[in-house]
């Protein structure tokens, strides 16, 4: 039995382990996979895994030896599911493994904003608080959290981390999902979009991408918010609208954007966001602490020997 990881540097930079998988079958890792090297990488691999490189149609027609396709992220867009389903290959995704550090992520960005931390260490390491007449010196706003109101738009297994932290800083949380409302924990106050982006100081995103869900985040809906309102997205990039978040920043209808997802990846260099004001991105980085990495190679060798084993998990077609 082969193994074949097409995109290994990914998940692993060479600090984490795959000696459990490696127990299974011979492995073959690649850091990375272009697209027309796939056939060739694949053809006598029984098993692929696969972060990000494409596995359609035409391609699984020329791997009749594949049985099995593991996909090393929640998402699996990146497989043709019709076609591996047409030639009896089994498909599994990892789910939940970043749902802590995601949720992180979300108060990384909503701190720094708040806080202006990198902007206050940045100008440090200029010197400006060594020149400061005053022990202390205030360029910006700051304010509390405590009493502030966030809306969560979607409330699965990240949305409802990020609730509980937000729960935890005293703040009002607000969340747009199809739980019952009697269902939700303390704290937490079923509402409708507009309910949310007309009150909240703060709403993130982490609900799914779909036709109705693109470009949640658009003109209208922003020009309904506070002006000091700040948005936050960890969840798909196309949920906002790119050139409509640029547009609000730099004419001020709403204070801050934070974001670890673009509509492209990787950016754009014409992407507007890149030179927005008051926007902060960080590259895609939300799902990759250690701890979820690891995590998510030891889920994986656990679909691999489920799959085995024959009683395949976390099967998605």
């Amino acid at each position: 039995m082969k193994i074949v990881i097409l995109d290994a540097y990914t998940v692993d930079q060479g600090e984490l382990s795959w000696a459990g998988l490696e127990t299974l079958a011979t492995v073959e890792a690649y850091d990375r996979t272009s697209p027309e090297e796939v056939t060739t990488r694949c053809k006598n691999a029984e098993i692929v895994l696969t972060n990000k490189v494409v596995l359609d149609s035409a391609i699984l027609n020329k791997l009749p030896r594949l049985q099995y396709i593991g996909v090393l992220a929640t998402g699996y867009n990146v497989v043709d599911l019709e076609a591996a389903t047409r030639q009896n290959i089994v498909v599994t995704n990892i789910p939940a493994y970043s749902t802590e550090s995601v949720a992180q992520m979300v108060f990384c960005h909503i701190l720094n904003i708040v806080g202006r931390t990198d902007h206050y260490a940045n100008e440090n390491r200029k010197g400006r608080w060594c020149r400061s007449l005053d022990f202390c010196y205030l360029d910006h706003n700051l304010f509390e959290l405590n009493g502030k109101k966030m809306g969560i738009i979607g409330l699965g297994n990240t949305g409802m981390a990020t609730a509980r932290i937000a729960t935890a800083f005293g703040m009002k949380v607000m969340a747009y999902t199809s739980k019952d409302e009697d269902d939700l924990p303390y704290g937490i106050q079923k509402a409708n979009l507009d309910t949310i982006f007309e009150n909240c100081d703060i709403v993130s995103l982490h609900c799914p991408l779909t036709p109705d869900t693109h470009h949640l985040v658009n003109a209208e809906r922003i020009d309904s918010m506070k002006q000091d309102a700040i948005v936050i997205n960890t969840g798909r990039g196309p949920l906002v609208d790119d050139e409509a978040m640029a547009e609000a920043l730099n004419t001020n209808k709403i204070a801050a954007f934070g974001a670890d997802v673009l509509t492209t990846e990787p950016a754009s260099e014409d992407n507007p966001l890149l030179t927005a004001k008051n926007c902060f991105l960080t590259p895609h980085i939300a799902w990759a602490t250690r701890e979820a990495r690891q995590r998510l190679i030891n889920i994986c060798t656990e679909n691999v020997r489920a799959y085995l084993d024959g009683e395949p998990v976390n099967q998605v077609n």
